[in-house]
């Protein structure tokens, strides 16, 4: 009987081809071929990224440990090393270009948080309002994202026209229309060129979050919102307790995204004011800009770029971090 079942099990593992020694094996070329297909379909993008960011980037920090100025940037290969000659100049905030490169970066700082702040308010907003049904809403949406699709250029370029001292349609409103300024007012130059770039920031950017929002809010039940409304829930309280905690993912992502974009933005300014920001609205991209270009100092400006690059990285990664905490905690 006994040899009798041992037979059969043999038989068994024969047929289904289940016996260790098939088990340990070698694999399949066409299992090869699926395990490296992924791959292989990702290799042009990594040559990409490699060649689009990773070698200007290590290129950029290897710059910046060299006295490039105007003399020796057509063979900046053998320019002579400075070591941290330009960090020690770009942080000594008793120096010029210390000083300058500090209250860059507090405008810039102070320009990021009221334009992320906005833009998330604004699209927030909108998408909550579009939640519903009625008539016009599909209009509303193609007209909100308007900004979002228009060229930045072509975006700012107005903006430009309208912030004319003389026939601006901005001053023609508010003083000749409105009345609610005493004389036209200079919009480009001086502090009134922070309200000007922060204006111009938040009208091309909340049509992002308001994108994003309405597609978050497109994965939250109604039968959350229907069941509140019976147990006598308001507008307000279901907003709070529902729309929310449930955006809670969405907006983490987003925040993120609208302060690399907007802390990095160098095409606004660049565009409304010209190579030569304001003082009031002198974002840092622009100050990297005009030290590594206005003034050809190369390794100064390349050393600023790093700098930026790793307050970026440490305010990503301490973000990161927390929300990633949070978000357990929650789970708990």
């Amino acid at each position: 009987m006994t040899t009798t079942t041992a037979t059969a099990e043999t038989d068994r593992r024969t047929v289904s081809g289940s016996t260790p020694g098939a088990a340990r094996g070698p694999r399949r070329p066409g299992r090869i071929r699926r395990i490296g297909l992924p791959y292989l379909l990702l290799l042009p993008a990594l040559v990409l990224e490699l060649l689009v960011h990773l070698v200007p980037m290590v290129i950029g920090i290897l710059m910046s440990f060299k006295a490039l100025t105007r003399f020796s940037i057509r063979d900046w290969g053998a320019a002579p090393w400075s070591g941290w000659d330009n960090y020690k100049i770009s942080v000594d905030i008793n120096a010029p270009a210390g000083e300058a490169l500090l209250h860059s970066f507090w405008v810039t700082c102070g320009f990021t948080v009221l334009s992320v702040g906005l833009c998330w308010l604004l699209g927030t907003a909108a998408a909550i309002f579009l939640q519903d049904t009625f008539r016009g809403r599909g209009l509303l949406r193609t007209l909100f994202l308007v900004p979002y699709a228009l060229p930045v250029y072509t975006a700012v370029i107005t903006w430009a026209f309208m912030f004319q001292h003389d026939n601006g349609l901005v001053n023609h409103v508010l003083h000749d229309q409105l009345g609610l300024t005493d004389k036209p007012s200079f919009w480009l130059i001086g502090d009134n060129s922070f309200i000007a770039l922060l204006t111009v920031s938040v009208w091309k950017g909340w049509p992002f979050a308001f994108l994003v929002v309405m597609a978050g809010l497109q994965n939250i039940p109604k039968e959350l919102y229907e069941a509140a409304a019976l147990d006598g829930a308001g507008m307000w309280q279901q907003i709070r307790r529902i729309t929310l905690p449930s955006l809670r993912p969405v907006n983490q992502v987003l925040v993120l995204v609208l302060f690399l974009w907007t802390f990095n933005d160098f095409n606004t300014p660049y565009v409304l004011f010209g190579k030569a920001a304001p003082e009031a609205a002198d974002l840092i991209s622009i100050h990297v800009y005009q030290t590594t270009f206005a003034t050809w100092n190369f390794g100064t400006g390349s050393a600023m770029s790093v700098l930026l690059l790793l307050f970026l990285l440490v305010v990503t990664g301490l973000y990161l971090l927390l929300t990633s905490r949070r978000r357990k905690t929650a789970d708990v």
